[in-house]
C-alpha cells in the first residue's frame, strides 16, 4: 500500500493575509485539493491523507483528514506528515518563497513536484521573464508598443495586488510606492489579448506535454485592479505553436517536473506571450482528469515512482 499525503496550503490553514484574501483563495484551494484526492483514491493500492482546516474539513470519501497539533506551524505540520508518508503532493503559493521553502523540507524521494532550482526561478516573475527571454521565448519584455503597464508582486499568487496603469509614469510611481513599504514589485508591459493558460505534464529533461489549453476569466476594473474569476478547463484545442512554447519553457527551466501551469496571452501580432510559470498544480487541475478521460494523479505517481530512494 502506497501512502500519499496531499497538502494544499490554504485548506491546510496556511496564512494568506486577511479574510478577503482567504475568501478569494479558499474555493480554488479546495477544488484543487479535492480533485487531486479523488484521483489518487481511484488508483488501486493507494492510501490518501489530506490536510484540512475548519473552513475546509470535508474530504472525498475514504480519504483521511489530517490536522495540525496545537500551536504547530504550518510548515512543521507539512514536514511531519510528509515524513510519515511515501509521497507528498504539496500545493503552495510561491509568495515569500513559500513553495521553495516547503520543497526543501521534504526528502527528494517523497516530493511530488518541481525541483527547488526550477521553483526558485519561477517564484520570481522578473527572473522568469529574463530566463525565458534569453531562451528566445516571447514575453512582455518584447512588447515595445505597449499602451498599458502592470505592476504586481514579484512573487505574487494569482491576481492579488495586481494593478494596470495607462501610463508608464503612473506604473513607476506605483512600483516605487510599494518599494518604500518593503514590497518587491515588478513592472512590465500589459499584454493585450486573450488570457490563456497551459496545463503541462513535465517529465524532466526538457520534455513537456500540453494536457490542455484553458481560457482564463481575467478582468480589470475602473481603478486598474486585476481580478481573476476562474478558468474554463480544456476550452481550446491545442495548437502546434503552444506545444513548441511548452517545450521551450521546460528546456529553459531545468527541474520543471510533474504538473506545471503556464499563464500566457494570445497577442494579435506576437502570438503566444508567456506571462509567468506556476511550478505546481494549479486550479486548472480540477476537472481535468475527467475532461481528458485519463487519471492524471495516476500518471504523476508513475512519474515519481522513478525518483531516488528516500534521503
Amino acid at each position: 500500500m502506497k501512502r500519499v499525503v496531499v497538502f494544499e496550503y490554504v485548506t491546510a490553514g496556511g496564512d494568506v493575509g486577511g479574510p478577503a484574501e482567504r475568501d478569494e483563495l479558499m474555493p480554488m484551494g479546495r477544488a484543487m485539493r479535492d480533485a487531486l484526492v479523488a484521483d489518487l483514491l481511484a488508483v488501486p493500492g493507494v492510501q490518501v491523507s489530506a490536510a484540512v482546516c475548519p473552513q475546509a474539513d470535508e474530504l472525498p470519501a475514504r480519504a483521511r483528514a489530517l490536522r495540525p497539533r496545537k500551536g504547530e506551524r504550518t510548515v512543521d505540520f507539512m514536514a511531519r506528515e510528509a515524513a510519515s508518508h511515501d509521497l507528498a503532493c504539496v500545493v503552495a503559493p510561491e509568495t515569500g518563497g513559500l513553495l521553495l521553502h516547503y520543497s526543501r523540507q521534504v526528502s527528494p524521494g517523497r516530493w511530488m513536484g518541481c525541483r527547488p532550482q526550477a521553483i526558485a526561478v519561477a517564484g520570481s516573475k522578473r527572473a522568469t521573464l529574463q530566463r525565458l527571454d534569453e531562451a528566445g521565448v516571447c514575453t512582455p519584455l518584447r512588447m515595445a508598443e505597449a499602451r498599458r503597464w502592470v505592476v504586481k508582486p514579484d512573487d505574487g499568487a494569482g491576481a492579488l495586488d495586481t494593478r494596470v496603469h495607462r501610463s508608464h509614469e503612473a506604473a513607476l510611481h506605483d512600483q516605487l510606492a510599494r518599494a518604500r513599504t518593503g514590497q518587491v514589485a515588478t513592472l512590465e508591459p500589459w499584454v493585450e489579448g486573450e488570457a490563456l493558460s497551459l496545463s503541462l505534464l513535465c517529465r524532466g529533461g526538457g520534455e513537456a506535454e500540453v494536457l490542455s489549453v484553458n481560457c482564463q476569466d481575467v478582468a480589470v476594473d475602473d481603478a486598474g485592479r486585476v481580478h481573476f474569476h476562474g478558468v474554463r478547463v480544456n476550452a481550446l484545442p491545442g495548437a502546434e505553436s503552444l506545444g513548441r512554447i511548452a517545450t521551450a519553457v521546460a528546456q529553459a527551466l531545468p527541474g520543471l517536473k510533474g504538473f506545471v501551469g503556464i499563464d500566457l496571452v494570445w497577442h494579435h501580432q506576437h502570438g503566444p506571450v508567456v506571462i509567468e510559470i506556476n511550478p505546481r498544480i494549479t486550479c486548472a487541475y480540477a476537472g481535468l482528469s475527467a475532461a481528458l478521460d485519463r487519471n492524471l494523479a495516476a500518471e504523476l505517481l508513475t512519474l515519481y515512482a522513478r525518483e531516488p530512494a528516500h534521503a
